[in-house]
């Protein structure tokens, strides 16, 4: 409310002052002291003026470049009104969670340069890992429909864009070194070559090194990021942009905690520090190991993994008012997570001349195979991910139509290997590809052992017609996304215990998990979309939306864990699960008030979910699990204002509420058969009624000072609303300042940020979704996780151009 009273009191000082400089007439006024008034954007960076007829919110390098370095996509948009995010840490290295109006990030749709980023299996984001944020130029979120030519197949909510910075026009060495709080530091050099002799091509390259301690427990992160960006410029209406994102992370986990473990063992409890080892190996004796402690040892809780996005952006005119825009693009990304240490039993590995888990193997070389031994396994992905989107835009008079095809064939490889792990605690390979355990027969140890085939398409075309002579815009469009889902499942090492045969995972003594099964199921649907932006004045419009979104189901829900897929009476595999797509409605209502010195922004909005999907893990056999929750719906209000600075001073200040409710009972398992929690009427797990951002910031032509606030309100945990943990705020800080220019430096700053200044503690409920935390109408209970805030931390960081 401080922040609106403020932007309201500029309003009527801002024609005078917006994108004017303040100039020094007391020649005793050092000119440092000269204030700069920019005007260029509002609050900063935290908002610009839009056109859409539907809700977008953008932010820029602006504001980009105040955040810690290491930041991450999560963390830059943690103000707007409709994004609840959350960091494991306060650098960024490690990842978070988001939610978008209830929505989470893996019903999301994630772009870098207009290539698809969420995971082709499962939809999940890991922001940590795709661009350094000092290459990155703008974010955007739509926060109800999806854009008409994004490349999703899994998107209910909205999306999410990252941009990355062109190449500079001139030549230009930028370093920038940052040190803080848990040994944070972090090296970061680009070279932009500015324009070649051509006068149309350009190129930069960067490479950064990023690490810091955990905030609590033992381990750390280490990061290596390289960003590479071509561009060739014939004109404005044909050139070709292309830019290839390397990166390789390998962090130690941060623990999740149940609210008993953080009120019984503290805030800071983690993973243990220390390694048990191995019972010394006897011939003829049963020796077995024993886990660390009642949680796995840090070193065998790491999260390797290593990826690389390359694309391009083609544009050419082709007629008059006629372009063609093709993105091809490749991902790639191998690694692993979760935790590693296992203890196995020597005589449980498959035996694949009988296809039942009592294949034997000595592990520790005692000569016998009798004990049960510590190895070191868990899930590894590799996928391969080649796509193109291809488009055709046209003008003609007050009308623009776009249209066009994305493809996309992604090959998602998912295994478990195992490896020994030594006296130390130490895996043979930390990426489970080196020293595997191998069967009898030659072939590798798997407790998963999983392929994937997600052939996705879509054909898309939008019709934007200008009328009333600009006053209205019409906006029309529809897709029309498609993926076919090939997943097989290969014998392996799982082990299905309480697998019977009247649930259907065990047939002549086989659990699912032990047989060799192929499904395919196509999920399609057409999803049309249309928008009005009416303007009322040249600076208050109205805008309304309407959209059909849709997310396809997971490929782990045909795991053989999940309970979808089943032996029939013959033996032979089938989907018997609900397996179901999930779509929405997304209804938005709005009104912009945009000048010089303001933009205001209010949106009222309704989702309408139906097989609404949430991630949820099996507590006894850590497997991943699909929940359908039925139908919810969500209406909320969304509202963010920024100012123009005016005599040095910005403010940027959003609110957003949302109500979600459950419309039906579930259906789950309990202790002595099915039952329906009463989850009618009950909100959505991790869905804030309340959350509210502030920033105020005053700026000069050499120094800037800039306060963040960010409330949270208390968010449920489970589906029957029987857990939850309270609102929470915190307050950051950033500061900067400009030195002096010389002949070798151009352009020199130094800049300060402090996050969670008061040290809040305060809780996240974990991505995965639960049932209920007491075991109501009998149903089986579950035990809700959660990550802790991180404490305050403080970071310096030095950027030097030349």
């Amino acid at each position: 409310m401080i922040a609106v009273a403020c932007q309201l009191a500029c309003l009527g000082m801002s024609s005078a002052y917006a994108q004017t400089t303040v100039e020094n007439t007391d020649p005793a006024t050092p000119a440092a002291s000269t204030i700069t008034i920019t005007g260029k954007k509002v609050g900063m960076g935290l908002m610009v003026a839009e056109d859409v007829p539907k809700a977008r919110s953008t932010i820029t390098a602006e504001e980009l470049a105040k955040q810690r370095p290491t930041g991450n996509a999560y963390q830059a948009l943690e103000l707007m009104p409709a994004v609840n995010s959350y960091n494991y840490d306060a650098t960024g290295l490690f990842g978070g969670g988001m939610t978008m109006r209830g929505f989470n990030s893996d019903q999301i749709g994630a772009t870098i340069n207009g290539v698809p980023v969420n995971d082709s299996g499962s939809f999940s984001i890991y922001p940590q890992e795709y661009v350094d944020q000092e290459n990155t130029c703008s974010e955007f979120v739509t926060q109800g429909s999806t854009d008409v030519d994004s490349p999703q197949v899994g998107a209910t909510g909205g999306n999410f864009g990252i941009v990355t910075c062109n190449p500079e026009d001139k030549q230009r060495v930028r370093v920038m070194q940052t040190e803080g709080q848990l040994r944070l530091h972090k090296t970061f050099i680009r070279y932009d070559s500015g324009l070649l002799s051509d006068g149309r091509s350009k190129f930069f390259i960067s490479g950064s090194h990023a690490g810091a301690d955990k905030w609590k427990g033992s381990g750390g992160a280490a990061r290596d990021h390289i960003d590479i960006g071509f561009n060739y410029d014939i004109d404005r209406f044909n050139y070709v942009h292309a830019t290839v994102l390397y990166n390789r992370a390998i962090n130690n986990n941060i623990l999740s905690n149940s609210l008993s473990d953080i009120n019984s063992k503290g805030y800071y409890y983690d993973y243990a520090s220390t390694y048990t080892g191995h019972v010394t190996p006897s011939a003829g004796v049963a020796n077995t190991d024993t886990l660390s402690t009642a949680t796995t040892y840090y070193k065998l809780a790491s999260n390797p993994f290593e990826d690389v996005i390359a694309s391009a952006t083609a544009k050419f005119r082709i007629a008059e008012n006629t372009d063609i825009k093709i993105i091809p693009y490749f991902w790639y990304g191998f690694g692993t997570g979760g935790t590693q240490e296992k203890v196995m039993s020597e005589s449980g590995f498959l035996n694949p001349a009988t296809g039942l888990l009592n294949g034997t193997k000595d592990l520790n070389g005692d000569g016998d195979t009798l004990d049960k031994v510590i190895i070191a396994t868990s899930s590894v992905t590799r996928t391969q991910r080649p796509g193109v989107t291809l488009s055709l835009s046209k003008d003609i008079g007050d009308q623009s139509i776009l249209g066009g095809f994305w493809y996309e064939h992604a090959t998602h490889r998912q295994t478990a290997p195992g490896v020994s792990v030594d006296s130390t605690g130490t895996a043979a390979d930390i990426w489970l590809r080196a020293g595997q355990i191998y069967h009898s027969d030659g072939t590798p140890y798997e407790n998963r052992n999983w392929k994937t085939i997600s052939t996705a398409y879509q054909f898309f075309l939008q019709d934007t017609a200008s009328l009333m002579d600009g006053k209205v815009k019409v906006n029309v469009g529809v897709r029309t996304p498609s993926v076919k889902r090939d997943f097989t499942n290969y014998a392996n090492d799982y082990s299905m215990s309480g697998a019977t045969v009247a649930n259907g995972q065990l047939y002549a003594g086989k659990t699912l998990a032990q047989t060799t099964y192929n499904v395919q199921k196509t999920y399609t649907d057409v999803l049309p979309q249309i928008g009005v932006r009416y303007q009322l004045t040249r600076d208050d419009q109205l805008f309304a939306s309407l959209a059909k979104n849709f997310k396809a189901p997971p490929n782990y829900a045909y795991s053989p864990s999940n309970g979808n897929v089943t032996f029939t009476s013959t033996g032979a595999v089938a989907i018997t699960g609900d397996v179901k797509p999930e779509t929405s409605y997304n209804l938005d209502l709005g009104y912009r008030h945009q000048t010089n010195g303001i933009n205001l922004g209010v949106t009222a909005f309704l989702v309408d979910f139906s097989n609404r999907q949430a991630s949820s893990v099996d507590q006894l056999t850590n497997a991943s699990i699909l929940i359908n929750a039925g139908k919810v719906r969500s209406h909320g209000l969304e509202f963010e204002a920024g100012n123009t600075p005016v005599n040095g001073w910005s403010f940027y200040s959003s609110l957003g509420y949302i109500k979600s409710k459950i419309e039906n009972d579930l259906l789950v398992a309990g202790t002595s058969g099915s039952v329906y929690l009463p989850t009618t009427g009950k909100e959505m797990p991790g869905t804030p009624n309340w959350k509210a951002g502030l920033s105020g910031s005053y700026e000069t032509n050499v120094w800037y000072a800039r306060l963040k606030a960010k409330y949270t309100g208390s968010q449920q945990a489970t589906l029957v609303n029987d857990e939850k943990v309270s609102a929470y705020t915190t307050l950051d800080l950033d500061m900067g300042y400009l030195l002096p220019s010389n002949s070798t430096f151009k352009r020199s700053k130094v800049t300060l940020n402090v996050s969670n200044i008061t040290n809040r503690q305060y809780l996240n409920p974990a991505a995965q979704t639960y049932t209920t935390a007491t075991g109501v109408n009998g149903a089986s209970k579950q035990t809700a996780y959660y990550y802790e805030g991180a404490p305050r931390s403080a970071s310096v960081t030095l950027s030097l151009d030349f």
